[in-house]
C-alpha cells in the first residue's frame, strides 16, 4: 500500500510541474521566428513556382512528380500546352504548399526534404536530392520563402 501511494504522490508532483511549465510557456509572448514570419503569395508566385518548374541535371522537375504522386506535397497540374500556372492554379498551389512550409521554420519539409542528406536534408526523397548544398540558389529561394521573405 505504501508503494502505491508513493507512486501516486510522484505522479501528482510530475503532473503539477508539467502543468506549471505549460502555463508559463503559454503566457510568454512568442519569440520564435515562426511567430513573425508569414508566407508571401507574390514571392511564392514569382520565385518559388519557378523552382518547381526548373530543370536540374539528373533530376525530374518537381512539377513532374508532385502533380500526381501520393506525397504530402502536391502541385496543380499545368494546363495542356502551358509552361506555367495561371492565377487560379497558382493560388491553389500556394494553399497546397502550406502543408509542407511552416512559416519561420527552416526544418519545414519544403526546405529539408529535397536537400541532400550530406547538406542537412532528409535521408530519402523519392525524386532524389534535388539540391546538393545549402548554397544552391533554388534551395535558398525555398528557404527565403519559408522564412517569410516578401516579393520586392
Amino acid at each position: 500500500m505504501r508503494r502505491a501511494s508513493s507512486c501516486v504522490v510522484v505522479a501528482a508532483c510530475l503532473l503539477a510541474a508539467a502543468t506549471a511549465s505549460l502555463r508559463a510557456a503559454w503566457s510568454q509572448p512568442a519569440s520564435s521566428p515562426t511567430a513573425s514570419a508569414s508566407l508571401d503569395y507574390d514571392f511564392f508566385k514569382t520565385k518559388v513556382q519557378t523552382v518547381f518548374l526548373a530543370r536540374r541535371p539528373g533530376h525530374a522537375r518537381c512539377v513532374v512528380c508532385h502533380t500526381f504522386n501520393n506525397a504530402a506535397f502536391k502541385l496543380v497540374p499545368l494546363s495542356p500546352g502551358s509552361t506555367t500556372w495561371n492565377e487560379e492554379q497558382s493560388r491553389r498551389n500556394f494553399e497546397l504548399v502550406k502543408r509542407v512550409a511552416m512559416p519561420g521554420f527552416v526544418e519545414s519539409k519544403l526546405v529539408k526534404h529535397p536537400l541532400a542528406e550530406e547538406a542537412g536534408g532528409d535521408p530519402h526523397h523519392g525524386g532524389a536530392q534535388q539540391f546538393a548544398s545549402q548554397q544552391d540558389p533554388d534551395w535558398l529561394t525555398l528557404k527565403a520563402f519559408v522564412m517569410g521573405e516578401a516579393a520586392k
